[in-house]
């Protein structure tokens, strides 16, 4: 960040005893101060039972929440007496021989008509994509889990693959990263794959949780090449009448330019588009290249990628690798929430499990709130409640390991962004942010957002481009507050 230095305009607000502009007047959302507990979950994918909350991930790792903050540990790695899994490599040794490896990747969750948990699971050697990919039953959530066998295997060299050709990592998937979801009629899916031949999306059997036969592996969505692409996730919007593809950018470690981004289609079996309208198949690495990220960059939404706000006391605090995430969709409240892993500046390959609400903009895509949830609601605000000085983050489309560090801006009286960057900004009805910086319109909302640096609610905005780029914006606290 470059300056922390309050404009004039700003200032006078602040001092001015009966300015409406006064941060202390902005309607709180967040109704008590967050309590949050910490857990690792590598890749977690979500299911809901009952008020409970659960997070499944690679390694056999697994948490639980009922609020969404504090967090608790239910498993964790691939070891004999895991709760989940007890003898997991008796029970998965056809799929753990097969990928040449001890470990599993990342699992998925869900329930189905006859009641009990159906487990996506998956392994891989990691260094190909030599991966099995299958499900395990269990009547109670937390397990213990019963294998039911695997129904997909990629790498493949001496066998014919599963569309009868000789396996192609350059356009075969790799099985892996499943998710399964009903689309909005009921009907079972699966879209998975990482890296190499791109994603996928098959028909599944509700009475069995196998696919439907005669696939081979489905329809491509996405990727190819050995571009980096992976962890997809799927949430239709009743709102939108939208399937939202989510998929990570880049590599997942703490120098691989880890990203979350978004495509959206009418059917879940696409074609998926991205806000410029460009169809996600063709977000593909160049013939004969492995991990060309230039290729790809340009498709998707970028939602968040490493970034980092400057607190009052210099100290900094954001993410780094953000990514692999699943959705939430509230039907009762029309809520939406993000669940990832993410890395921290300076933490090297540490992790933990991070929730996010998003939203809706103005034009049906994801928005996603600066700060992680803490119990807050949409509210309603007025223009004066908005104005003042901000920490700007734009996430730009790149693939990088450098952490966006932010400008300086002010919202102004008479609708001007002066600062770091200039142009314009308004707020339409109750909370619609719509912000032109160098003549590129970013439409989202104002909401409030509780800093964990700052121990303070603070008004933020969250806003997406038509070239599929977001910014995130947070109020900066001053020596008076």
């Amino acid at each position: 960040m470059k300056k922390l230095a309050i404009t004039a305009i700003a200032l006078s607000f602040l001092l001015s005893a009966c300015s409406s502009n006064n941060t202390s007047e902005v309607p709180p959302t967040i109704t008590q101060e967050p309590s949050y507990a910490n857990v690792s979950v590598h890749d977690p994918s979500v299911v809901r039972v009952d008020d409970t909350f659960y997070v499944f991930g690679s390694h056999l790792a697994s948490a639980k929440s009922e609020d969404l903050m504090e967090w608790t540990q239910v498993s964790d790695i691939v070891r004999t007496g895991n709760p989940l899994i007890p003898n997991v490599h008796e029970e998965l040794s056809e799929a753990l021989s097969w990928a040449e490896t001890q470990t599993l990747w990342a699992a998925d969750v869900i329930q189905l008509a006859d009641g009990r948990y159906y487990m996506y699971y998956n392994a891989c050697r990691g260094d190909s994509p030599l991966s099995a990919m299958g499900v395990a039953i269990a009547d109670n959530i937390e397990g213990p889990y019963k294998d039911a066998g695997i129904f997909l295997k990629s790498g493949m060299t001496k066998e014919m693959s599963h569309d009868g050709t000789p396996y192609d990592a350059t356009k075969h998937p790799n099985a892996v990263d499943p998710d399964t979801f009903f689309d909005k009629d009921g009907k079972l899916w699966m879209v998975y794959g990482s890296y190499s031949g791109g994603i996928f999306i098959l028909e599944m059997d509700q009475e069995t949780g196998f696919p439907l036969p005669d696939q081979g592996y489905g329809k491509k969505l996405v990727g190819g090449n050995h571009s980096r692409i992976e962890a997809p996730y799927m949430q239709y919007s009743p709102e939108t009448g939208y399937y939202y593809l989510f998929l990570s950018y880049g590599g997942l470690d703490s120098f691989g330019g880890y990203n979350i981004r978004v495509a959206r289609s009418k059917t879940p079996d696409g074609p998926f588009l991205d806000p410029q309208g460009q169809d996600m198949l063709d977000s593909k690495g160049a013939e004969g290249s492995v991990f060309d990220d230039l290729s790809i960059e340009p498709y998707g939404a970028k939602l968040m990628g490493g970034y980092q706000f400057e607190a009052s006391d210099g100290t900094t605090a954001g993410y780094v690798a953000p990514g692999h995430n699943s959705t939430y969709y509230d039907e009762e409240d029309g809520e939406y929430f993000m669940f990832f892993h993410t890395r921290f500046p300076d933490g090297g390959e540490f992790h933990e499990v991070r929730v996010h609400q998003f939203f809706m903009n103005a034009d049906g895509w994801p928005v996603v709130a600066p700060y992680r949830y803490s119990g807050e609601k949409l509210g309603s605000y007025s223009e004066n409640q908005v104005r003042g000085d901000y920490q700007l983050i734009n996430h730009g489309k790149d693939i990088t390991a450098e952490v966006k560090e932010a400008d300086t801006i002010t919202l102004a009286k008479n609708g001007k962004i002066t600062g770091d960057v200039e142009g314009t900004w308004k707020l339409e009805g109750e909370n619609n942010a719509e912000l032109t910086i160098d003549g590129v319109t970013y439409k989202g909302k104002f909401v409030q957002g509780w800093s964990e640096a700052e121990e303070k609610e603070l008004t933020t905005f969250t806003a997406l481009s038509d070239e599929g780029v977001s910014i995130w914006g947070s109020r900066i606290v001053t020596a008076s507050e």
